[in-house]
């Protein structure tokens, strides 16, 4: 059973795995911070984007102006800093020429050494930084080095490729920046007047929506915003026993790595407590005061750049004995092996974001096993016995010391091959929507099938000779969007995880009704799971590696618990072909509209192939009467009294006389709890049956419209279980198909957005109106379908056409 964890700690029971407290709370059920419909509108638009000019655009209008930019989507207020509650002290934007003199973009080149934390509580994407310094190519594609406040300044600066959910964006900002008593709040660099660590700060905020987003993280979520890489993350207790190895072939292949200690209250730095802002600000005044103090008696006269005073933030992270500290994120800036009195040591250097407090053990900066060393390996080694935050430690001490590894690889086959390959990759995008595809864990039985389903086929073995096993490895990364963005919305990081099946030609025939339909409930219940994520948890994202034999198989990416509704992005890396869809993916262009019921539903009578060619001749109305008037069951009499009686003598009804039918006839049904049908659902059962656009309808064409009921009827008493006249949303589905229409995941969505009630149930009136649209929708399709592929182009007059008998639904 699947096992739901925060950053720290899993607990299960006998009755199976139940998720453990986490450090923020998720939001309810009712979940969605944005909602179906904006995932619908929206998942198409810029992320970030100024009034859709470009940087050029926008730095080229304001030298013509001669006037410094000023970012309307990114204010220089207190909406741009904190959104849980106001600051109870007023900070002041000002630009770098106001902070200092002579202010520079970078000054010899951007490095880890530039970056000191200050009161925000974001290690983690500082600890990003100072990874991403390490690549210099990496470095440039974000940070455009050819900005200044010299040459073409005009207060606009950009930071280009972040990666947003598998596109590149880049982000526009002023360059105000939030400072109390001349002093910058949040990140600044070692030298004073040095900005481009707290401009790429404030471009990442600004991503997030807010600096205080910022708050609580993971390194490797800013590492694969910066790269677009793929991330591992290991608890070093359980770590492989390669992992020495594994971190070498990291850094020799350029990935990006990070490590962190959790504390003894179970706090880890990839969580996020609910902030203080107002204890948070008082400490920062508090040791900015101190920090003022201590620099007045320091004389830096004739000292052009003087360095920036480092806050430590010190409300989660604690300092122990050693030097190190809890609740905190390090950078991993090398792994290497120096000779010592004959025996190589492995050894790691680290550095902490603080720009400050080290390692004060066994290979610290100052320890006496440096002196054992040769000068020509402390060279290589670059050890300097300077207070810059960056150490050495023996790999021994680090796994005895670290709890956590996260590694973001530029490449995923990076740590276990030792040539270069390239991976085939596969990007699918999805939602979870409660009441449809929002199904939680296998501890769901019910709901679990509801989830998205991705098809993976993998198609060839790896090469590896000394593996004699027919294994072909990939790995699976998902990823929740837009949770950091939407927190001032009360949204947090869901607890997410996945699972593995394989399925055979048989289980899609019995199970999926047909090629590329979602695996049904029993398949689950007999079937286990050929490989899975190891736990579930409150990460942004969850990745891991398998090896598994050729075949096909379906990968379930599901939240802990049933109901909470957000979009994720799944990503699969393979070494060899293979292929990765959606099972029925709503990313359709065009969306089509795939139906078998000609197969499925074998319902069409000969007055409804005459309504098809749009003729309703008086010669088919009797012949029709004709040949059904000996075969009226004692229903059929009542109803044709009870039409009679409305209709009047031209024997036809519009939609508040159908109305009047339909809950006369309805009430004699006991065994169907309904409060009968509303004017609406009559409009467009009128609108479906018309053929001769009156607005009305005959007795003919009123009782072929109760057959359909009655067939609809059918299916609905089948899954209304408890006989409380509704049914459960996230059965729609298998109704659906049994009425024999197939549609994309994307339509499943809207349908339980369009007609389920709070509490995710759909009653018999919305069921009926529903199955009445999607008839008439799939009627005018086949209309148009004149070759009968399952596919229509229509020019501009048949589209107004289609859309005359969808919106007169």
């Amino acid at each position: 059973m699947p096992t739901a964890i925060n950053a720290v700690v899993a607990q299960q029971t006998a009755a199976g795995s139940v998720p453990s407290t986490t450090a923020g709370t998720t939001e309810g059920a009712g979940g969605g911070t944005g909602g179906i419909y904006s995932a619908i509108i929206s998942r198409n638009q810029p992320i970030i984007h100024v009034k859709e000019k470009t940087y050029e655009e926008l730095h080229k209008k304001c030298l013509e102006k001669n006037i410094l930019y000023e970012d309307p989507d990114f204010p220089p207020n207190e909406s741009s800093l904190f959104y849980s509650q106001k600051s109870p002290v007023k900070f002041e934007w000002k630009r770098p020429r106001e902070i200092c003199e002579n202010p520079r973009f970078i000054i010899g080149g951007a490095n880890r050494t530039d970056i000191c934390q200050g009161e925000l509580g974001n290690c983690w994407f500082l600890a990003a930084i100072a990874c991403l310094t390490l690549n210099k190519k990496l470095l440039c594609r974000v940070i455009p080095h050819d900005q200044s406040f010299i040459q073409n300044y005009a207060g606009i600066f950009h930071f280009q490729q972040f990666w947003r959910y598998g596109d590149w964006v880049d982000v526009v900002i002023d360059d105000c920046l939030p400072t109390y008593n001349n002093q910058l709040v949040f990140t600044k660099s070692s030298q004073r007047n040095e900005f481009w660590s707290a401009l790429l700060e404030k471009a990442y905020a600004k991503l997030h929506g807010s600096y205080e987003a910022l708050k609580g993280g993971n390194t490797t979520e800013a590492m694969e915003d910066f790269t677009g890489g793929v991330t591992e993350f290991y608890e070093i207790k359980d770590a492989p026993k390669d992992i020495y190895k594994i971190m070498k072939h990291a850094i020799d292949r350029g990935s990006l790595m990070a490590s962190s200690i959790d504390d003894d209250l179970g706090f880890s730095y990839g969580s996020a407590p609910r902030s203080n802002i107002g204890e948070l600000i008082a400490r920062m005044v508090k040791n900015q005061e101190n920090a003022q103090m201590t620099q007045s008696t320091v004389d830096y006269q004739g000292i052009e750049e003087r360095p920036a005073w480092t806050i430590m933030p010190m409300q989660y992270e604690t300092r122990m004995s050693c030097g190190l500290v809890k609740g905190h994120a390090y950078s991993v800036t090398a792994v290497e092996e120096v000779l010592f009195k004959g025996e190589k040591i492995r050894l790691v250097r680290l550095r902490n974001p603080w720009g400050q407090v080290e390692w004060n053990g066994a290979w610290s900066d100052k320890s006496e096993e440096w002196d054992s060393v040769n000068e020509e390996e402390k060279i290589r080694l670059q050890h300097k016995v300077v207070e810059d935050g960056e150490f050495w430690i023996s790999f021994q001490d680090f796994m005895r010391h670290f709890t956590k590894l996260e590694i973001c690889n530029l490449t995923p086959d990076a740590l276990e091959v030792d040539k270069f390959q390239t991976w085939t990759v596969s990007v699918n995008e999805g939602r979870w929507v409660r009441g449809c595809s929002a199904g939680g864990c296998r501890n769901y039985p019910d709901t679990f099938w509801t989830n998205p389903q991705y098809r993976l086929k993998l198609l060839e073995e790896d090469d590896d000779p000394e593996d004699e096993e027919v294994i072909c490895s990939f790995l699976v990364a998902l990823m929740q969007k837009n949770r950091r963005k939407e927190r001032k919305l009360g949204a947090n990081l869901y607890t997410i995880g996945f699972a593995i099946y394989e399925v055979t030609a048989l289980d899609f025939a019995l199970c999926m009704h047909g090629t590329k339909h979602h695996l049904q409930k029993d398949f689950f219940l007999y079937n286990a799971s050929k490989a899975r994520s190891k736990t579930y948890i409150n990460m942004r994202e969850i990745s891991e590696r398998f090896r598994l034999p050729p075949s096909e198989y379906v990968i379930i990416p599901s939240t802990y618990d049933p109901h909470q509704e957000g979009e994720f992005i799944l990503r699969v890396f393979s070494e060899k072909r293979s292929l990765s869809e959606v099972i029925h993916s709503r990313h359709v262009a065009p969306i089509i509209f795939v139906s078998d019921r000609a197969n499925s539903n074998k319902e069409l009578t000969a007055d409804e192939n005459a309504g098809k060619d749009g003729e309703k001749t008086q010669a088919d109305k009797k012949k029709h009467s004709s040949t059904k008037a000996h075969e009226e069951s004692e229903e059929q009499k009542q109803f044709r009294n009870i039409f009679r009686q409305i209709a009047g003598d031209d024997m036809e009804i519009n939609a508040e006389e159908l109305r009047n039918v339909l809950n006369n006839v309805v009430k004699k049904h006991k065994d169907l709890r309904s409060e009968g049908f509303e004017l609406e659902s009559c409009r467009s059962m009128i609108a479906l049956m018309d053929t001769d656009g009156s607005g009305k309808i005959n007795f003919d064409e009123f009782r072929h419209l109760w057959d359909k009921i009655k067939s609809w009827q059918k299916i609905f008493k089948r899954y209304d279980t408890d006989h409380s006249g509704t049914i459960n949303s996230y059965e729609m589905r298998n109704a659906v198909n049994d009425a024999g229409f197939r549609l994309n995941n994307q339509l499943y969505d809207i349908i339980t957005m369009r007609y389920a009630d709070k509490n995710m149930n759909i009653d018999f009136d919305s069921f009926i109106c529903c199955f009445v649209r999607l008839d008439a929708m799939f009627r005018a399709f086949h209309a148009f379908d004149k070759d009968g592929d399952g596919i229509i182009k229509l020019n501009v007059l048949e589209v107004n056409c289609f859309m005359r008998v969808c919106l007169t639904q």
